[in-house]
């Protein structure tokens, strides 16, 4: 593992659980709703900083990610100016803040991403790396390909390839290519059982990038924010379908996720479309998908999670009456252990079964 790229996966993670708890503190003092401290980092605490109109600033010593304290939020008894003090719909919009945050960070970084470097050409899939002996390689495909055809199957997006590939598994199989306006076509076998870190034939890949102006950049960025969204809520629904295999359905844990950002830092050194702009556009392009899912799950009706908050606000609305807070507080205790049980779980599947590219 390089350190390097360690150290940036750690940082980039622990600014989108930050930026998180600083959505859930604005809108809280923006509501009035006091604030007694903003902590950068987790607890020890370190230093006290300053105090901000009643909030405590505070340094701590794991220096990672960030977390608020609100007046009242786990009291028995409601605390006047406290967040269970707050009208219903207030409460409900200091929950649904910090997953707010992070949609505004992962769609600015879109529109960021497509103003500097273009958008996404999403009816071609390009060749963004070559594994070494692969066959692929072997084949003599290069890094800029852009592939149109595998066997039978047109190939105009991921789910394409994935599904080609798949169906022609350790038999030999034509595929179509486009190289500098030229197409070509060459027979290679893809691979049941690759080596670790490669997929079925060897390579990695990705969307051609094309140029975009502003306005468009913007459109680009909100319709790849929804689509992101629609494809998580979709796997379930998609899942009992049959629409998608369990393998692509199946949940990335912290071990999975800096696979896919250790592989799109590879790709920023070896892509022929990294680097525009001087940007790392893969590690951009994850780190916003990253904080995208960091908001859908929270809004999860999980208790335990901000969603399960806004699942207990919904009920006291309903009934006209709060949940006891010790049967409120055992409910979340008891989700936060299966979480932490489940994210083990989930780990150890990424060691066992590493994230591949077709």
């Amino acid at each position: 593992m390089d350190i390097w790229t360690i150290l940036q996966f750690i940082f980039f993670f622990g600014f989108l659980i930050f930026i998180h708890e600083l959505g859930h503190m604005l809108v809280a003092k923006s509501l009035g709703i006091a604030v007694e401290e903003f902590g950068f980092g987790y607890p020890p605490r370190l230093a006290k900083l300053f105090t901000w109109k009643g909030t405590e600033f505070t340094l701590n010593w794991i220096p990672f990610g960030g977390f608020v304290r609100l007046k009242g939020e786990n009291e028995s008894v409601d605390e006047p100016g406290g967040l269970l003090d707050a009208p219903k719909w207030k409460r409900f919009l200091v929950l649904v803040a910090g997953a707010t945050m992070n949609f505004i960070f992962g769609i600015i970084l879109l529109i960021v991403m497509f103003s500097v470097a273009g958008g996404q050409d999403t009816t071609r899939v390009m060749v963004a790396e070559v594994a070494p002996n692969s066959p692929a390689q072997v084949a003599g495909m290069q890094a800029g390909d852009v592939i149109t055809r595998v066997g039978d199957y047109d190939i105009a997006s991921f789910d394409d390839i994935s599904a080609a590939t798949k169906q022609y598994l350790d038999v030999p199989v034509e595929l179509s290519y486009v190289r500098d306006s030229t197409s070509h076509t060459i027979e290679l076998t893809p691979r049941s059982d690759p080596p670790e870190g490669q997929g079925a034939m060897g390579v990695s890949i990705t969307y051609p990038v094309i140029s975009l102006p502003f306005g468009q950049s913007v459109a680009q960025a909100f319709k790849t924010f929804w689509l992101q969204v629609e494809t998580t809520v979709m796997i379930p629904v998609n899942l009992i379908r049959g629409a998608i295999s369990s393998e692509d359905a199946r949940l990335v844990g912290i071990k999975g996720i800096y696979d896919i950002f250790n592989n799109a830092a590879q790709m920023d050194q070896t892509s022929p479309v990294a680097g525009a702009g001087g940007l790392p556009i893969y590690r951009l392009s994850i780190i916003s998908m990253i904080s995208i899912a960091v908001g859908i799950t929270n809004l999860l009706p999980i208790p335990a999670l901000d969603g399960g908050q806004i699942l207990f606000l919904i009920i006291e609305a309903i009934s006209r009456k709060r949940i006891p807070e010790n049967v409120a507080a055992t409910i979340n205790s008891l989700f936060f252990y299966a979480l932490i049980l489940l994210m083990i779980f989930i780990t150890i599947q990424d060691f066992r079964n590493p994230i591949l590219g077709p």
